[in-house]
């Protein structure tokens, strides 16, 4: 696919606008990903995963839980204030990151933060579909999301670095906070569509909460997605969690290095997001994804064959985990949509976001508190299985005659 095919969605001046607001959003979010990991480091030293593996286990906790309850609530509601009212409570609490100093003061504001983005992200996901209702924008929009997240990746990280060549890693979390007041600005510009006027509306709140969970279970395909689900987030476990560990107290390499690996796995996940809608013109998602998911655990597996000894085998492995993981998400909103009515679109989207993140609960813990415990080979064998099995059970679930 050309480059100008991809950014066809950009000429629908809604989506335009939106797509904005999401970009200087996550420029924010990935400021504060590095300054998360440089406060964990200053508070618990080679402990530092411990302390970002609790914070994110309680960020997915949140998620899990909030999802779902957010979308239920927010049936009658216009997406406008939603969006809105989530940044400008994330920009609220980032302002906060600053004056922390103790682990339970971090452990609430990120509590804090991730309930306004468990309301945020359901919110705009479900809002893409109803701006590009035909099937090639939207997947091209959906792999500019993912270039979006990519990009975040590698641009927050390089600016990261630039910015802690001159200043103390606090300040980045000042960038995080103008990040998310712009794009509530953004937001408050674009006229979104409001939700549609459907049954399900009269429905009760349990029956709306758990509406996208049953869709989940009884399509095939979304079965399947669910076990890949793991298989994305056993790698993500690492590089989240154990990064900073590894750069820092394996290597003993200085702040930037951390910000540099990071835009690396940033750097091979944008590659595949660029290809991707090319790709899946010639091929089915599941082509792409249960490869993938193999890739993914194949990089785990070779951390435990050759030990982290140098930087170069890191930098390496960090891009072939950006390869495997963009080609596994990218396609994920096409394969809900395509077993969802646009009845049921936000409620399923809700349950995959609450769902995949219920993954985390499991890998990171996994990747912090053993990494601590028993060490970050222990870690990385035990996440390893996690990915080997998401991949075995999705492969079995999603046979090649239900694509």
């Amino acid at each position: 696919m050309a480059p100008t095919a991809l950014l066809t969605p950009l000429r629908n001046r809604t989506y335009l606008h939106l797509f904005s607001a999401q970009v200087v959003a996550l420029v924010g979010t990935g400021l504060l990903t590095v300054a998360l990991g440089l406060l964990a480091f200053d508070i618990a030293g080679g402990s530092a995963g411990r302390i970002l593996a609790n914070a994110l286990t309680i960020k997915i906790l949140i998620y899990v839980l909030l999802s779902p309850v957010v979308t239920a609530l927010a049936a009658n509601w216009n997406p406008r204030p939603v969006l809105v009212g989530a940044n400008l409570v994330r920009g609220a609490v980032a302002l906060t990151l600053p004056f922390i100093a103790a682990e339970w003061q971090l452990y609430l504001a990120i509590g804090l933060l991730q309930a306004a983005s468990a309301t945020f992200t359901p919110t705009f996901q479900a809002v893409i579909p109803r701006i590009l209702p035909e099937e090639e924008d939207y997947t091209r929009a959906l792999s500019l999301s993912r270039l979006a997240y990519d990009l975040e990746q590698i641009a927050s990280p390089v600016l990261a670095a630039a910015m802690l060549a001159v200043m103390s890693y606090t300040n980045l979390f000042l960038g995080t906070v103008v990040g998310f007041l712009a794009s509530a600005v953004l937001v408050v510009a674009t006229p979104l569509p409001r939700k549609p006027e459907t049954p399900t509306h009269r429905t009760g709140f349990i029956e709306r909460t758990q509406r996208g969970i049953r869709i989940m279970l009884r399509e095939r395909p979304l079965r399947a997605l669910l076990w890949l689900n793991l298989a994305v987030a056993a790698p993500m476990a690492m590089v989240m969690v154990n990064t900073v560990v590894i750069v820092r107290s394996e290597l003993g390499m200085g702040e930037s290095a951390l910000a540099w690996t990071l835009a690396i796995f940033g750097l091979g996940s944008m590659v595949v997001a660029a290809a991707v809608p090319g790709l899946l013109e010639k091929v089915t998602d599941r082509a792409v994804m249960l490869p993938a998911a193999v890739l993914g655990a194949a990089c785990l597996i070779l951390l435990l064959i050759v030990p982290a000894s140098g930087y170069a085998l890191i930098a390496f492995t960090w891009l072939l985990l950006g390869f495997a993981l963009s080609a596994m998400q990218t396609p994920i909103g096409r394969i809900v949509r395509a077993n969802a009515s646009e009845e049921d679109l936000s409620y399923v989207f809700a349950a995959q976001f609450s769902l995949s993140h219920a993954c985390y609960l499991i890998t990171y813990p996994v990747a912090g508190w053993i990494g601590d415990s028993a060490g970050l080979w222990a870690a990385t064998a035990a996440l390893a299985v996690l990915a080997v099995l998401g991949t075995v059970m999705a492969t079995l679930t999603w046979p090649k005659e239900s694509v």
